[in-house]
């Protein structure tokens, strides 16, 4: 659901620094925001503080957002927390891999833009025929 930034209430969050926001914020230039706030019924802030600031910080004047109603204050706490604190970081080996896929996506062998031609090329014919 989309949402004003500015009904959005921040109240007493466990987190107290919430880092340097600069990479966050390229992110959501680059590729907008993958994964939704968490507010309740109230638009109290559940989880997602670092990506609501950094949206702010980019004149975003609205956000999305999961509305999750009928939760106590323990529930809301127990999320916050689970939030923040279940997050794993990737290997150093899974990191290089995933870096080296790419690598090798935005720079193909000869060998791989000659099939990814091919691909587009029999792609389209089959167009052609599909209308």
């Amino acid at each position: 659901m989309l949402v004003n930034i500015e009904d959005i209430k921040i109240k007493k969050r466990v987190r107290q620094d919430l880092g340097d926001l600069e990479a966050l914020k390229s992110s959501l230039r680059a590729y907008g925001l993958l994964n939704p706030i968490t507010l309740n019924r109230k638009y109290e802030l559940i989880a997602g503080e670092r990506r609501l600031q950094a949206a702010k910080q980019l004149g975003w004047t609205s956000i999305n957002a999961v509305i999750l109603d009928n939760l106590d204050e323990i529930e809301e706490l127990e999320m916050e927390l689970e939030e923040n604190n279940q997050r794993k970081e990737f290997t150093q080996d899974e990191l290089l891999e995933g870096y080296k896929r790419l690598e090798k996506l935005r720079h193909p062998s000869f060998f791989r833009k000659i099939l990814n031609a091919l691909k587009k090329f029999f792609s389209w014919i089959k167009s052609l025929f599909t209308k």
